[in-house]
């Protein structure tokens, strides 16, 4: 039996000394400024939608009387008045109109972005690197560029006033940005499960439903949010193409009730502004966790 002066007592911690406690007081320090920087700046960004919010239930005596974001009589009539709008449609009607071009639009986005993506990053062909830098360039190429071209082809098909010319382009993969956000990330994923699946005999479009695309999850959700919020606050792309008021998105509602009179009332564009912006936020905050992983995943090269 081994001595009672054999085992081991635990020693208590020695107490900091001098040079520790100034660099913990320095660091404590530096921390509580880099917080409070952040903090300040962040408040700064953010005001405008703070008072976006708050003047959305003032009057509009009061917006333009107290600079303030708090009103001091709260009203919901912005709301009220703002939803009836001043045309034989509820904002409601353009809220699904808006829909009716993000859904096809985000989906024909992440599914031809895919496919055009998988093609370029898991397969040799004859002229892949020069359609590759096609795709590219046609990334760097301003959209103003092409808005003439594509305005007489849609004209000449017969697609002017139909949600089409906004749906169609995306189906075709016509977002080069996305295209080359998923190649970036495919790069990024090891072959290996890949070629596994085609051992056990899986065909090339068994690989990719069935082993890349849970993979892509992450790039995916980041390329939706991305064409959701774009595709939520388009302006010049309605207008160009969409003339009937029925069939006029948010943004364009928006723009509508501005021009409708002389008297504008604010705080019905503010109170309709806030609620075209909600969609656009709780979607961000939802898929803010897959958002992040899949633009930092993206950025690595495999």
């Amino acid at each position: 039996m081994a001595a009672i002066t054999d085992i081991p007592v635990a020693k208590s911690p020695e107490p900091p000394t001098a040079i520790e406690l100034k660099h913990r007081r320095k660091a404590l320090r530096s921390q509580i400024l880099r917080y409070g920087l952040l903090s300040l700046v962040g408040l700064i960004m953010i005001y405008p939608l703070i008072w976006l919010i708050g003047a959305s239930f003032k009057t509009n005596a009061e917006m333009f009387s107290s600079p303030g974001f708090w009103p001091s009589e709260p009203t919901i009539s912005g709301y009220i008045e703002g939803w009836k709008t001043s045309t034989p449609y509820t904002f409601g009607r353009f809220f699904l109109n808006s829909l009716w071009i993000i859904i096809p639009k985000t989906i024909g986005t992440a599914i031809s972005c895919t496919l055009v993506a998988y093609g370029f990053a898991r397969f040799e062909f004859p002229g892949k690197k020069f359609l590759f830098m096609t795709v590219i360039a046609t990334l760097l190429l301003p959209n103003v560029v092409t808005r003439i071209p594509q305005y007489l082809l849609f004209r000449d098909i017969g697609w002017l006033d139909s949600f089409l010319p906004l749906w169609v382009p995306s189906a075709l993969a016509g977002d080069a940005f996305f295209v080359f956000m998923v190649i970036q990330f495919l790069r990024a994923i090891p072959r290996d499960m890949e070629e596994a699946a085609r051992v056990d005999g899986a065909t090339t479009l068994q690989t990719l439903i069935y082993i890349v695309v849970p993979m892509l999850m992450p790039a995916l959700i980041s390329v939706c949010l991305f064409q959701f919020m774009w595709t939520m606050n388009d302006f010049l792309g309605p207008l160009i193409y969409i003339s009937s008021v029925e069939k006029y998105p948010v943004s364009l509602a928006l723009k509508l009730s501005i021009d409708t009179t002389e008297a504008f009332a604010w705080n019905q564009i503010l109170a309709m502004s806030v609620l075209a912006l909600a969609p656009s936020l709780a979607v961000f905050f939802m898929a803010q966790k897959y958002f992040i992983e899949g633009i930092s995943t993206g950025g690595v090269k495999g």
